[in-house]
């Protein structure tokens, strides 16, 4: 989509340091964190919301980059939040998840 700014990051247009990759999902730190550690992790594809999912094997991209930030961040035992908006409630018409820790602390 022309003017996404998540498509625009996947691109390269707007210049990001990827925290994961693969083919289908990007992920990378959030530019208004709500907590230490705010991860963003979207499809390379667009797709404007969760209800318009139906790759399953994004899922399981995402599934498997927060896995590897959370054992990297070391979140285990110390808590984190997984997050999706949809419906409407996305600032951003582009499907994304966010993973945010250690919990207890702006969380």
């Amino acid at each position: 989509m022309k003017d996404c700014i998540f498509c625009k990051i996947v691109s390269g247009q707007i210049p990001k340091k990827f925290r994961y990759e693969n083919d289908l999902i990007v992920a990378f730190d959030d530019i208004r964190p709500q907590a230490d550690i705010h991860v963003i992790f979207t499809s390379r594809r667009h797709i404007d919301a969760f209800e318009s999912l139906k790759d399953d094997k994004i899922l399981a991209s995402v599934r498997a980059g927060m896995q590897k930030v959370i054992e990297e961040e070391k979140l285990v035992g110390r808590g984190y939040k997984l997050v999706v908006f949809g419906g409407g409630a996305q600032t951003i018409d582009h499907l994304h998840f966010h993973l945010m820790g250690p919990v207890g602390l702006k969380v």
